[in-house]
C-alpha cells in the first residue's frame, strides 16, 4: 500500500490537533463528561483520517476512481456512525450532551479538513 507523504502529514495534523484538544477539554469537564467527549471525538478522527489517506492514495492511482471511493466510503461511514452512536449512547452509556456536541462538533471541523485538503489535492493538477 502506498500512501503519499502529504495524507500522512495531513492525517498526523488531524489526529494530533484532535487528541490534544479533546484531552483538554476532558480534563476541564472532568472523567464522565471527558470520556462521552474523547469518544465523540474517535470516531469522527478514524473515520476522517482513514478516508483522507484513502482518497490520496486512489488520486494518485487513478484520479478517475475517486469518486465512485467517495460514494461507498460515504454509505460505509452511516452504517460505522450508526452503529457507533448506538454503542456509545446505548451500551457504554456515555453522557449524551458531551458525547453529542464532541461528536458533531469534530465531526464538522474534521469534514471540513478533509475537504480542504481534497481541494488542495485537485488544485496541484489544475496549475
Amino acid at each position: 500500500m502506498i500512501v503519499g507523504k502529504e495524507a500522512v502529514k495531513e492525517a498526523a495534523w488531524m489526529t494530533g490537533a484532535s487528541v490534544a484538544s479533546s484531552f483538554a477539554v476532558a480534563a476541564f469537564l472532568g472523567a464522565q463528561a471527558g470520556a462521552a467527549v474523547i469518544a465523540g471525538m474517535a470516531a469522527p478522527l478514524f473515520a476522517a483520517t482513514a478516508s483522507w489517506v484513502m482518497a490520496e492514495r486512489t488520486f494518485k492511482r487513478n484520479p478517475e476512481a475517486l469518486t465512485s471511493l467517495m460514494v461507498a466510503a460515504f454509505a460505509g461511514k452511516m452504517l460505522f456512525f450508526g452503529a457507533y452512536v448506538v454503542m456509545a449512547l446505548g451500551v457504554l452509556a456515555l453522557r449524551p450532551v458531551p458525547f453529542v456536541a464532541s461528536f458533531t462538533s469534530y465531526f464538522i471541523a474534521l469534514y471540513m479538513t478533509e475537504a480542504l485538503c481534497l481541494r488542495r489535492l485537485y488544485m496541484g493538477i489544475f496549475r
